[in-house]
């Protein structure tokens, strides 16, 4: 692949945006993670779009799934060793769960996990048309207060960038545990014509999938009181 000019002033706005995600100061080997490991597996979006994106992988992978805000990891990395034909690509912005994910990846030597620490947008517009299987957007930041809904995840324009990666049959999944925002997400999805909603009888979205791996997030919310809803939407077209 080719290499694209580099654009000092995006790779400075980057950094930043990176460096203010931050939370707990890092362990040691945490730090030594970042440092080593993630330059290995991290997706570099200054670089050409690829032809296909299961050539990210080596060996290629024969399909391709993406996570957006995996948090602590758990899910993407239960997903990663659960089907390893398949690539994974997690999107994370903060540094401590980007550390999270690599402890788990080198403990079980997982090797079919990409990483791109920074905005979801940018990464969906840098992959090919249908070059993905599924998304999963898991318990994300619900932004309650009406005047920050913009910049919740799920917006109209990233519905069309969502559908554009998706091949025709793939699924977006997600899951949230604040009624307001699954509402949001199911009015939003509706007036998608590339989406439909699967669900057919109430279990199907009050009941996590088959296989799913419960996250430390929505553990917490159970305990709480606070019951999730588990979307699923098949791209369509």
């Amino acid at each position: 692949m080719s290499e694209r000019k580099s654009d000092p002033d995006r790779e400075d706005s980057e950094r930043a945006f990176f460096g203010r995600r931050k939370g707990h100061k890092l362990r040691q080997h945490q730090a030594e993670l970042i440092d080593h490991l993630l330059p290995h597996l991290a997706l570099d979006i200054d670089r050409e779009t690829p032809a296909d994106a299961r050539a990210i992988f080596a060996p290629a992978a024969e399909d391709v799934r993406l996570e957006i805000g995996f948090g602590g990891g758990e899910h993407l990395a239960a997903e990663a060793k659960n089907f390893p034909a398949t690539g994974f690509i997690g999107c994370e912005p903060y540094v401590n769960g980007m550390a999270k994910i690599l402890a788990q990846i080198e403990a079980a030597n997982i090797g079919n996990i990409r990483l791109f620490a920074g905005d979801a947008a940018e990464l969906l517009a840098w992959l090919p048309k249908d070059s993905l299987s599924g998304i999963d957007l898991i318990h994300p930041d619900p932004w309650p207060k009406r005047r920050h809904w913009k910049r919740r995840f799920v917006q109209d324009r990233t519905i069309a960038a969502m559908a554009r990666v998706l091949r025709s049959g793939g699924e977006f999944r997600f899951v949230c545990d604040i009624d307001d925002y699954c509402a949001w997400t199911l009015s939003h999805l509706a007036r998608s014509q590339d989406f439909v909603w699967l669900a057919e009888r109430a279990d199907d979205f009050r009941q996590p999938w088959p296989g799913y791996t419960m996250t430390r997030y929505g553990r917490k919310a159970a305990r709480e009181g606070r019951r999730a809803a588990y979307l699923r939407f098949r791209r369509v077209g």
